[in-house]
C-alpha cells in the first residue's frame, strides 16, 4: 500500500511540473482524484484488507488525497497569478509615447452671448436681476397690459401650470416685480429662460431672453435708440440699423429693430428673404398702464424697455441656421466655441 501511494505521489508531482496551462492541471486533477483514478481504486480496495491494516492504509490514502488536492490547487493559483502578471505587463503604458491631450471645456455659445450682452449693459450702469420661471398670470400678462381677453395672448403659446400659474413666456414679469420693490431711477437687465409651445428650426419650447428696463424722470425714445445702437455696434460692428413702428401692449410707442443682414451685408439672400434686413428685437417706451400696475406715477416718470432672444443673436453671430443645435449636446458642434 505504501509503495502504491508513493508511486502515485511521484507520478502526480512529475506531471504537475510539466503542466503548461490550467487545462493541463484540470486534466491532472481528474486523472489522480477523479472516480477512475488509481487513488480512488486504491481506496475502494481497502475493504479487502485486514482490520488493523485497513485503518493504517486508509489514513495513508486519505492523507495522500488531501496532499494531492493541495498541490493541484497551489499549482492552479500560481498559474492564475502568472497569467494576471502577464496581462498587466501587456497592458502597461508605453511611457515613451506622447501623452493624450485632455479636452478642455468651453462656455456654451448661448452663455457666451448672454455674458457679452450683460457686460455691455452693466458698463452703462444696468444691474442684473432675476425672477421665478413659474410665474403668476398677473405678472406675466395682466400687469403688462395684457388682460385675459386681449388678442396679444394669442402671440404667446403658453404652458399653463394651473389657472393662475404658468411658465413665463418672457422675462418682463421680472420688471414688474422689480418696480414694485424699487423706486426710480432704475436701470435693470433681466436675462433668463422663457417657455412657449413652439418647436422648429428657429423656435424651441425653452429659450433665453434678455429684457431691459430704464425708468427716470426724462427718459425718451432718443435714449432708447442710443442704448440699442451701442448694443448692436458692439455685437456686430459698424452695421446699418433701422427702427420700424410696431405694436406691443406694454410699450407705447413701440418699434422693432432691424439690422443689415450679417450674411449678405444688405445685398439680399435666403436668410433675410431677399430684403437685406434682419429683425432682432422689439422695444418701446413703457406704457403708462404698466407704470400704474407697478405702483408708479405715470405723470412723474417715463421709461424705456426692450427685449431680445439670445439664441437669435447667437445664430447671427456664429452663422448657425438651426436653433436646435444649441440643445443637442453634440460635442462636435459645441467644441467649435
Amino acid at each position: 500500500m505504501s509503495d502504491e501511494c508513493a508511486s502515485i505521489r511521484a507520478s502526480c508531482n512529475q506531471e504537475l511540473q510539466q503542466a503548461a496551462n490550467e487545462n493541463d492541471l484540470y486534466q491532472i486533477k481528474s486523472k489522480y482524484l477523479g472516480r477512475s483514478s488509481r487513488l480512488t481504486a486504491l481506496i475502494k480496495s481497502l475493504k479487502d484488507l485486514p482490520a488493523e491494516e485497513r485503518a493504517r492504509s486508509g489514513a495513508a490514502a486519505n492523507a495522500l488525497k488531501i496532499s494531492l488536492q493541495q498541490d493541484i490547487d497551489i499549482a492552479l493559483e500560481n498559474m492564475r497569478q502568472a497569467r494576471t502578471v502577464r496581462a498587466i505587463a501587456e497592458q502597461a503604458p508605453d511611457i515613451t509615447l506622447p501623452g493624450r491631450r485632455t479636452a478642455i471645456g468651453t462656455l456654451h455659445p448661448v452663455t457666451r452671448i448672454t455674458a457679452k450682452i450683460a457686460s455691455i449693459f452693466t458698463s452703462m450702469g444696468f444691474s442684473i436681476v432675476d425672477g421665478p420661471e413659474i410665474e403668476l398670470d398677473f405678472f406675466n400678462f395682466e400687469a403688462l397690459n395684457i388682460p385675459k381677453d386681449h388678442p396679444a395672448r394669442d402671440m404667446h403659446d403658453t404652458f399653463y401650470v394651473s389657472d393662475a400659474q404658468l411658465l413665463r413666456t418672457h422675462t418682463s414679469p421680472v420688471q414688474i416685480r422689480t418696480m414694485q420693490k424699487m423706486q426710480p431711477p432704475l436701470r435693470i437687465l433681466c436675462p433668463g429662460k422663457v417657455y412657449r409651445c413652439d418647436s422648429d428650426i428657429s423656435h424651441t419650447p425653452m429659450f433665453h431672453q434678455i429684457e431691459g428696463l430704464m425708468v427716470d424722470t426724462h427718459v425718451s425714445f432718443a435714449d432708447l435708440k442710443g442704448l440699442l445702437t451701442i448694443l448692436i455696434h458692439r455685437l456686430f460692428g459698424d452695421i446699418s440699423i433701422r427702427f420700424r413702428p410696431s405694436y406691443f401692449p406694454f410699450t407705447e410707442p413701440s418699434a422693432e429693430v432691424d439690422i443689415q443682414c450679417v450674411m449678405c451685408r444688405g445685398m439680399g439672400c435666403r436668410v433675410c428673404s431677399g430684403t437685406g434686413w434682419l429683425e432682432i428685437l422689439g422695444c418701446g417706451l413703457v406704457n403708462p398702464v404698466v407704470f400704474k400696475n407697478a405702483g408708479y406715477d405715470p405723470d412723474a416718470v417715463t421709461g424705456l424697455a426692450f427685449g431680445l432672444g439670445v439664441e437669435r443673436i447667437a445664430m447671427l453671430t456664429y452663422g448657425i441656421n438651426d436653433i436646435r443645435l444649441f440643445y443637442e449636446n453634440d460635442l462636435r458642434f459645441l467644441s467649435q466655441f
